[in-house]
């Protein structure tokens, strides 16, 4: 059976203009592996917790504690893509550090045959640099890009020295991006390869 694949659009929103990003992942991609993939990408730096939400679900990574407040989150690991495209789910919040609450629109543009040529997930294109980490969210990075921007600016000399140099908005880094999503890609082409060879030596 050929591999079925979506093309995925995550957009960080309460921003403008707007950081886009577009890949192709396999249906079988659970949301661990998603949230990872968003990770490379954007590239955040995977330090703070995430959640998925679908409906009135959450899925990322269950804390015991959460039954106190009355809530539940379910495995990110237990669903898959392709699940949630079987039941015309094709958009969900994705959001990351609930301190600086960067949230994401996650569209499935469209679903096809992967080409047997590729590995994937591949990363498509994008547009524009994602915040730096523990930058105050949405508010805090326009009064950042702001002072960064402008060498007048009280703070710019503050901004630089904290960010590590110049930042640059429009100039994400495509062909880093690119290489951690083939990172990414490598080590799921290994990962099939040996589920494969396992399941060859238990044939009798």
């Amino acid at each position: 059976m050929t591999e079925k694949i979506a093309r995925l659009r995550f957009e960080l929103l309460h921003i403008e203009p707007c950081i886009w990003r577009s890949v192709e992942v396999s249906l079988k991609t659970n949301l661990r592996s998603l949230h990872e993939l968003i990770q490379a990408v954007m590239p955040w730096e995977g330090y703070h917790l995430y959640e998925f939400t679908i409906g009135e679900r959450a899925y990322g990574e269950p804390d015991p504690e959460d039954a106190a407040w009355g809530r539940k989150t379910y495995q990110a690991k237990g669903m898959q893509l392709g699940k949630l495209i079987e039941r015309s789910i094709i958009e969900l919040l994705y959001t990351y550090d609930f301190g600086d609450n960067w949230q994401h629109r996650i569209v499935v543009e469209h679903v096809e045959d992967a080409d047997p040529a590729t590995d994937y997930p591949r990363f498509v294109a994008g547009e524009r640099t994602a915040p730096p980490e523990d930058v105050g969210g949405p508010s805090g990075f326009m009064e950042f890009t702001k002072a960064i921007a402008n060498r007048r600016h009280p703070q710019h000399k503050e901004m630089v020295r904290w960010y590590g140099g110049p930042f640059h908005p429009t100039d994400f880094g495509k062909a880093e991006v690119a290489a951690r999503v083939r990172v990414i890609a490598a080590r799921r082409k290994i990962a099939l390869e040996a589920f494969a060879r396992s399941q060859q030596l238990r044939q009798p």
